[in-house]
């Protein structure tokens, strides 16, 4: 909601014109009035307790996001913890998830200058900074 109202209606019909996106896929689109080219819309999987491939689904979306970005010539990237909201995915599981996928697509040369995780609360901050302190 706070990328749409930032970005302007156009966002929104931009989106509309897209069509569905399956689980675990991406959609790129314009950034309009935000301070960003493009905005890569990922798919994330809502948590069914684990056994419906919840982990893979989510490492695509961050995979796909990283690859389509170093393919539009971004330097940068931000993300949200991806379903991790109403989606229900357990926070730490998916932080650490996000941390080993980024540093797979960086070391497989996705050329990006900075990834950014913009947590929406100081729990979902530490359980990022937790999962990169375990990755190193």
């Amino acid at each position: 909601g706070a990328i749409h109202r930032a970005a302007g209606p156009e966002l929104a019909r931009a989106c509309a014109a897209l069509g569905r996106c399956a689980t675990g896929d991406i959609r790129v689109t314009p950034g309009f009035a935000l301070p960003a080219r493009f905005v890569v819309h990922a798919v994330g999987p809502v948590w069914q307790g684990g056994g419906a491939d919840e982990d893979d689904l989510l490492a695509g979306c961050y995979a796909r996001s990283l690859e389509a970005a170093a393919k539009l010539g971004c330097r940068s990237i931000a993300f949200p913890a991806i379903s991790t909201g109403i989606y229900g995915f357990p926070a730490d599981r998916a932080a650490a998830i996000a941390v080993r996928t980024v540093r797979v697509k960086t070391l497989e040369g996705a050329a990006l200058d900075r990834v950014l995780v913009c947590c929406f609360d100081e729990r979902s901050a530490a359980l990022h900074r937790a999962a990169l302190a375990g990755a190193a």
